[in-house]
């Protein structure tokens, strides 16, 4: 519910950087580089200008994410016609938080949701988990094709600022990271968007790319400023390999919908589909007034997508820890 204007962020981080951190003046543009307006955040930005330990960290991220999945998971159902009761499973990414019970665990006691419903919690995939957990629910639904699941992604990626870490990537993350949450009914019994296709590729001696490094007072975030020149040299023959595995091309693909991990990911994938700068157009229009909320993302770009038409066929793409792309074609009537 809080929103973060880009402008009082980088006065933040100023105030917070500035003193303790060599050289922050040279960083200091990546608030105005980042092409973001406005993130939202669970917590105000009052709550960034002290310190928090993890078990902090982790009551706010389970408190928040649950009441968040809550809501976005009622939506959902609402939106589809549905009610809870007709639900089977859930499916639920998140990787900004530890929860044991998992976070399908304590929303079913949230919503006292049916006793014998499947559960599937996805932890680890960060950014990509919108697409490959989305892929995972398509699977479960294609497997039993009587049955209706529940996707539901959240991530809190604020929570995990470390009010003591002078380093790059945490300066950095400052000016990329927000909150958010969202939920889609995927099954074979209704009419909608059709999935028709997912798949995903992990590099090789990739794994320092992208990542939580476990510390003290908190998870702190790893990702690598190589990012953008690894996506112009290498993800077009892992996006043209998966669409030929699936009797495709890209001129057949209509609309690219990606996750915007950040302006020069956006502008690399611009040119690894061919397209103008700026050309990812709903995928640039979330990132400035969402940010990169993680694994939320490509459905906030998705919806984007389905509610401005432009196609028939999407082919939506993200990144994340592995290092690991996902894939998915989806398609509309």
């Amino acid at each position: 519910e809080h929103v973060l204007h880009q402008a009082a962020v980088a006065a933040g981080a100023k105030s917070i950087f500035d003193s303790s951190f060599a050289n922050f003046a040279r960083l200091e543009p990546v608030y105005s580089n980042a092409e973001i307006d406005t993130r939202h955040s669970c917590v105000p930005i009052d709550w960034y200008y002290t310190p928090h330990d993890f078990d902090e960290r982790n009551r706010l991220y389970i408190d928040n994410a649950v009441e968040l999945l809550a809501r976005a998971g009622s939506d959902a159902v609402e939106l589809a016609g549905l009610t809870f009761a007709d639900i089977d499973g859930l499916v639920v990414a998140s990787s900004s938080g530890i929860a044991t019970p998992s976070l399908d665990a304590l929303l079913m006691e949230r919503l006292q949701l049916r006793r014998d419903m499947q559960r599937r919690p996805i932890f680890g995939l960060g950014c990509a988990g919108g697409v490959i957990g989305l892929s995972r629910a398509a699977q479960l639904a294609r497997a039993e094709p009587e049955k209706r699941y529940l996707f539901m992604v959240v991530e809190l990626c604020g929570l995990n600022f470390r009010h003591a870490d002078r380093s790059k990537s945490n300066i950095i993350a400052t000016a990329l990271f927000g909150d958010g949450a969202a939920a889609t009914v995927v099954s074979c019994l209704e009419t909608g968007p059709a999935i028709t296709a997912w798949g995903e590729h992990t590099w090789p001696d990739s794994l320092g790319i992208m990542g939580w490094d476990v510390r003290n007072d908190g998870l702190k975030v790893v990702f690598s400023r190589d990012i953008p020149t690894l996506v112009r040299n290498d993800m077009r023959a892992v996006i043209d390999s998966f669409l030929d595995r699936n009797g495709l091309a890209l001129s057949d693909i209509d609309s690219f919908v990606c996750h915007p991990g950040g302006a020069k990911v956006l502008d690399a994938l611009e040119e690894v589909f061919g397209l103008q700068r700026g050309g990812l157009t709903h995928s640039r229009n979330i990132l400035r007034s969402f940010g990169n909320m993680s694994a939320a993302t490509i459905m906030f770009v998705l919806q984007a997508a389905l509610g401005a038409g432009g196609g028939r066929r999407h082919l939506l793409s993200t990144l994340g820890p592995g290092f690991t792309a996902g894939m998915m074609v989806l398609e509309t009537a």
